[in-house]
């Protein structure tokens, strides 16, 4: 179990970390301290329905038929090498994350601005409810590597609330960003090899 939930925590902090538009909004936030708290729970809450729905849903019922499995394999590491590519791409250019336009206003429009810069990005539901689904129905522990996956998605937007004061600059500064994006670009390869690999039961 532990592996699994350190695959998960990994690969889910590669994917999570590379959604620019919901980070940039989540730093808003904490910047300006309107609501910050509750942006962070509302991200990572939806984080971990998606990521259950998909490793302990969708992602059981593809692990229940070969091929189905196969293609999720073949598929998921297609699209981890891919997004693996555009960090090597983003390190190259060496942009750096500016915090987006924070909402002021009363808490239920903060609110409705969190879910729908969470649920309205498709690549949201592509990163966590199809391929973390798939990725961790194919671990030993699918439970485990949802807990890992939670846990990044966790430490990651409560992280961006608690030191957007001190993080802001340094995430603007592409230096920064090309460290981060090359270790995003590591470690979605390294999950990609391994979902390859595992083609050998196949």
């Amino acid at each position: 179990m532990l592996i699994s939930a350190l695959n998960g925590l990994v690969t889910g902090a590669g994917l999570i970390i590379a959604i620019g538009a919901q980070n940039a909004f989540v730093l808003a936030q904490g910047l300006r301290r309107e609501h910050p708290w509750i942006v962070a729970a509302i991200c990572a809450l939806c984080d971990w329905l998606l990521i259950g729905l998909g490793v302990l849903g969708l992602g059981q019922l593809i692990a229940s038929q070969q091929e189905l499995m196969l293609i999720a394999r073949l598929g998921g590491a297609a699209f981890l090498l891919w997004q693996a590519w555009l960090a090597l791409c983003r390190a190259y250019r060496s942009g750096g994350l500016a915090a987006g336009s924070a909402v002021q206003g009363s808490r239920y429009r903060v609110i409705l601005a969190s879910l729908a810069v969470t649920l309205l990005n498709p690549q949201v539901y592509l990163d966590t409810l199809i391929m973390l689904g798939a990725i961790g129905a194919s671990q030993a522990s699918p439970l485990g590597f949802y807990l890992g996956a939670a846990i990044a998605s966790f430490g990651w937007f409560f992280g961006l609330v608690a030191a957007a004061g001190w993080l802001a600059p340094r995430l603007a500064s592409p230096e920064v960003w090309r460290v981060i994006d090359m270790f995003i670009a590591i470690v979605l390869v390294a999950v990609a090899g391994g979902l390859l690999k595992g083609l050998e039961t196949f």
